[in-house]
C-alpha cells in the first residue's frame, strides 16, 4: 500500500482521496482547519500551517510518505524542494509545484521557452501598479501571483481603478507574498482547459478539451468536449507539452489557453486536477483524479475516452450569507428529479458569500441550469 500526503484538503483533493482509496492508498490528508472536505474521506489528517517550513518537514519526516501532492497553492514550495532533493517524491515534481505556484514564475518560464503570452509586469505596491498600468494600457487585468481558484482578480478600465485593484487582489493572496501582476486585456474568442498527463510509462496524452467561463477569475461552468479548430487544438498541445516536459514529473497538469481566431495564448497552469476538470467525473471512462492517481503511481493508461458529453456549474454560497456561517442545501431531491444530472456536495462546514460548496455535473447547459434552479443554499 502506497502512503500519499496530501497538501490541501479541498474538494479536488476528497476526490483524488476517492481515487486513491480504490487501489489501495493510504491518504493523508493535511490543512489549515480540521474536517476538511478530504478529510472526511482519508485515513488521517494533519491540521497545521503549510506556510510553515518548520512544521511542513516535521510533518513529512513523521508520516514518511511515497508521495507527496500538493492540492493548494498556500504552501512552502522552497521546503519542498529541499525535501525532494533528500529523496521524497513531490507530485508531479517539486520544480513544478514551486514554479507554478506563483503566476510571475511559471509567466516568466513560460516566455523563456518562447511561449507567447498576454503582455505582463508586476507591482509589489500601488505606487508601481499605477506605473504597471500605465506600461501595460487600459482594459487590463490585476491578480495577485498567489490566490485560489482565481480569487482577486479585476479588470481595469482606467486610472480610477488601480486603488479597488489592489485592496481586492491584497484581500485575496495566498502565502505571505504582496505581489501582483498585470496583464494585457486579451479579447478572446473563449476560454479552454487542457488536461496534459505526463507519463512515464507512455507518451503525453491529453483530455479532450474542456471550455469554461470564469467570473473575477473564478470557475462557474465548464463544459466538455468544447468546440475548437484541430489546429488551434494540435497548437495548444504542443505548447503543454514543451512547459510540462520543461516541468517534469509525472501527473496531470491543468493547462489553460485564451483561444483567439487564429492562434491560442498560454494563460496559466496548475500541477495537479483543475476544478474545471471536475465536469471529467460525468465525461470519461477515466476522470482526472484517476489519471493524476494513475500517472503518479506509474500505472498504465491505456486511453482517456470521451464517453458522453458533460457540463458543470458551481453551486456557491448567496452574498446575504456572513463569513463562516453554518448553512444547508435545499433542493437537492428536486433537481435529481431531471434526467442525467449528478451533483457533488463538498462537505464544507462553513460558508459565506461566493464560496464554493458543490457541483452540477450534467449532459448540457439547460440541463444543469435548470438543476441549480431548484439548488438554494440557506444559512442555518
Amino acid at each position: 500500500m502506497k502512503k500519499i500526503l496530501l497538501l490541501g484538503s479541498g474538494e479536488l483533493g476528497k476526490e483524488f482521496t476517492i481515487s486513491a482509496q480504490r487501489l489501495g492508498c493510504e491518504i493523508i490528508a493535511c490543512d489549515s482547519y480540521f474536517n476538511a472536505p478530504a478529510m472526511q474521506v482519508a485515513n488521517s489528517s494533519k491540521v497545521f500551517d503549510m506556510l510553515d517550513a518548520s512544521k511542513l518537514k516535521n510533518v513529512v519526516i513523521e508520516t514518511n510518505p511515497d508521495f507527496i501532492v500538493p492540492e493548494i497553492e498556500a504552501i512552502r514550495t522552497e521546503e519542498l524542494l529541499k525535501l525532494e532533493e533528500q529523496g521524497f517524491k513531490v507530485v508531479p515534481s517539486a520544480r513544478a509545484v514551486n514554479l507554478t505556484m506563483n503566476r510571475d514564475e511559471i509567466r516568466n518560464r513560460a516566455n523563456s521557452l518562447g511561449i507567447r503570452t498576454a503582455k505582463y509586469k508586476y507591482a509589489t505596491n500601488i505606487e508601481e501598479l499605477m506605473n504597471a498600468t500605465k506600461s501595460i494600457g487600459f482594459p487590463c487585468i490585476v491578480k495577485p501571483v498567489m490566490s485560489s481558484s482565481g480569487k482577486g482578480q479585476t479588470k481595469l478600465n482606467g486610472y480610477k481603478d488601480v486603488e479597488k485593484a489592489w485592496v481586492e487582489a491584497s484581500r485575496n493572496m495566498r502565502g505571505d507574498r504582496s505581489k501582483v501582476i498585470v496583464e494585457e486585456f486579451i479579447t478572446f474568442n473563449s476560454e479552454i482547459t487542457l488536461l496534459t498527463v505526463r507519463q512515464k510509462l507512455g507518451q503525453t496524452i491529453f483530455c479532450p478539451p474542456i471550455g469554461h467561463i470564469q467570473s473575477e477569475g473564478d470557475y462557474v461552468e465548464s463544459w466538455q468536449p468544447c468546440d475548437i479548430n484541430e489546429n488551434l487544438l494540435k497548437d495548444a498541445q504542443n505548447i503543454s507539452k514543451i512547459i510540462t516536459d520543461d516541468l517534469g514529473g509525472y501527473g496531470i497538469f491543468g493547462v489553460e489557453f485564451f483561444v483567439l481566431e487564429e492562434e491560442v495564448i498560454f494563460s496559466e497552469l496548475s500541477p495537479r486536477p483543475h476544478d474545471t476538470g471536475m465536469v471529467t467525473m460525468f465525461t470519461q471512462n477515466l476522470n482526472e483524479f484517476d489519471l493524476h492517481l494513475r500517472a503518479l503511481l506509474e500505472l498504465p493508461i491505456p486511453n482517456i475516452l470521451l464517453l458522453r458529453k458533460g457540463y458543470s456549474t458551481v453551486i456557491k454560497a448567496l452574498d446575504n450569507i456572513p463569513k463562516n456561517s453554518e448553512y444547508k442545501i435545499e433542493g437537492l431531491e428536486k433537481a435529481l428529479l431531471l434526467n442525467n444530472v449528478d451533483i457533488r456536495i463538498f462537505g464544507k462546514s462553513k460558508a459565506w458569500s461566493g464560496r464554493r460548496l458543490g457541483v452540477i455535473l450534467s449532459s448540457d447547459k439547460e440541463n444543469g441550469l435548470a438543476a441549480k434552479r431548484f439548488i438554494n443554499v440557506l444559512k442555518n
